[in-house]
């Protein structure tokens, strides 16, 4: 319908009235992340740089720029990794270790495992030089394996049926619609045992065991942070009092030098400004919605 002057002059007054609580909105996030900026004492200059490696470890290329950071910093004297993780997928698990070792490469790296880190969390820590666990701590599960589901059965109860044209045999392949042959099990074997070998090997090279002592430790199952130690798998118990100390002791880095949280996860706004700057985002949807749509508007009277 067209748009009248009263309807002009009233869309007018309303988009007034949303940009000043728009803008009431802004400023108060930005005094929000002020107030949330690191203040002198501790925080700024020089400091042992910490990260927080937390849950399932899936692919987060913003984690790997800002752990890959810290070897660049001047300021960070020195890392430590915090893990508490049951695994994840191979290649994050490999681009994070890799992120690590980069560190590793200029400065002390020191992994401190909480509840568990096992596969690729303990890929993880085996990134640092100096591995501390907790005494309970689960970690281990040096392994790897797939899941691949099969419903043919629940899809023939079904009346369902997949006719699936593919360029060769195994392309495509498992297939959860239909049993997997011979053939394509031997196929998936091949990758988990390549991919395991590569695991079994940079546990053996980063713990130095070989042999036996490897073999002791790479058939799948955790082990607590006391069977770990003995099993090399780690080098002491402890918390990350252990690791400032280890730093001090092994590479003369003040016991007492503060630690800062370097984290690639953006901060909660703390309430209510987390709710002021949600509504703020939604008055800037409605705005938009008003200002292209005479239509809307005419509801809305």
């Amino acid at each position: 319908m067209p748009a009248t002057a009263d309807m002009i002059i009233e869309r007018r007054r309303i988009r007034r009235r949303l940009t000043f609580w728009r803008i009431l909105a802004i400023v108060a996030v930005v005094v929000a992340v002020v107030a949330m900026l690191p203040r002198p004492g501790g925080q700024l200059g020089e400091h042992i740089a910490r990260v927080t490696v937390d849950g399932v470890i899936l692919s987060e290329p913003k984690r790997e720029r800002l752990i890959r950071g810290i070897a660049k910093n001047d300021n960070a004297k020195a890392l430590i990794v915090h893990v508490n993780s049951p695994g994840g997928a191979v290649v994050p698990s490999e681009e994070l270790y890799e992120a690590i070792r980069a560190v590793a490469d200029v400065k002390p790296v020191v992994t401190v495992m909480s509840e568990y880190a096992a596969s690729g969390g303990y890929i993880t820590a085996i990134a640092g030089d100096y591995i501390i666990a907790r005494s309970n701590t689960l970690t281990g599960s040096i392994g790897v394996y797939v899941d691949a589901p099969n419903i043919a059965g629940l899809m023939e109860m079904l009346g369902i049926d997949v006719n699936r044209v593919k360029s060769a045999p195994l392309k495509g392949e498992p297939n959860l619609a239909k049993a997997p042959s011979p053939e394509v099990l031997e196929m998936q074997q091949a990758i988990i045992d390549d991919t395991f070998a590569w695991f079994r090997d940079l546990v053996g090279e980063r713990r130095n065991l070989s042999g036996p002592d490897l073999a002791r430790v790479a058939d799948g199952r955790a082990f607590t942070g006391r069977q770990a130690i003995v099993l090399s798998l780690v080098d002491a118990l402890g918390d990350e009092n252990t690791a400032r100390a280890w730093l001090e002791e092994n590479h003369e880095i003040d016991e007492d030098l503060a630690i800062r949280e370097h984290s690639w996860i953006e901060p909660e706004l703390p309430w209510p400004l987390a709710d002021i700057s949600r509504g703020a985002a939604a008055i800037g949807e409605i705005e938009r919605l008003i200002a292209t749509s005479p239509r809307l508007y005419a509801l809305i009277q």
